[in-house]
Formats: structure tokens, C-alpha cells, sequence
């Protein structure tokens, strides 16, 4: 086998690999993505919910949680609607 012959089937070789890598899926990118922006169309709603629900409780003279924990409760319906929104779009 020639020198000719060998780089060719090297470069056959390497052209092969780098097809497959291509097909491939980015496993860990893709979960980073999804996992993150899911992460946040459902925590935000929530977080958000907790802090203007305890601003609004703290208008009110007193102890109260009401509107900080009906805030929570609505953020959770809120951010699993978003959730199952971008997983069906995509």
C-alpha cells in the first residue's frame, strides 16, 4: 500500500467520524437548554408570585400570608402551563 493509498483511507476515515459526530445529538447541550429554560418558565411565575404576594401582604396591617400564598399557588398553575407550553412546541 502506498503512501497515497494510506492518507486516503485516513481522510475516508476521518471524513466517516466526522459525519457521525454530526448526526449525532448534543446530548448535554440540548439538556442544558431545555433543563434551564423550563427551570425558569417555571420558577419565575413562582418567585415572582412570592414576592409581590408578600408585598401586598405587608399593606395590610397585620400578619397575613394570604396573598403571598395565593400568589405561590397561582405562579405554580402559571409556570407548569408555561412549561407544558415550550415542551409542545417543540
Amino acid at each position: 500500500m502506498t503512501d497515497r493509498d494510506k492518507l486516503i483511507e485516513e481522510t475516508g476515515k476521518d471524513v466517516r467520524r466526522l459525519e457521525e459526530r454530526e448526526r449525532a445529538p448534543a446530548t448535554w447541550a440540548g439538556i442544558a437548554f431545555y433543563g434551564g429554560t423550563v427551570g425558569l418558565l417555571f420558577v419565575v411565575p413562582i418567585v415572582g408570585g412570592a414576592y409581590l404576594g408578600r408585598w401586598l401582604d405587608s399593606l395590610t396591617a397585620g400578619y397575613s400570608v394570604r396573598w403571598t400564598v395565593s400568589l405561590i399557588v397561582l405562579g405554580i398553575a402559571l409556570g407548569a402551563y408555561n412549561a407544558y407550553r415550550f415542551m409542545k412546541d417543540r
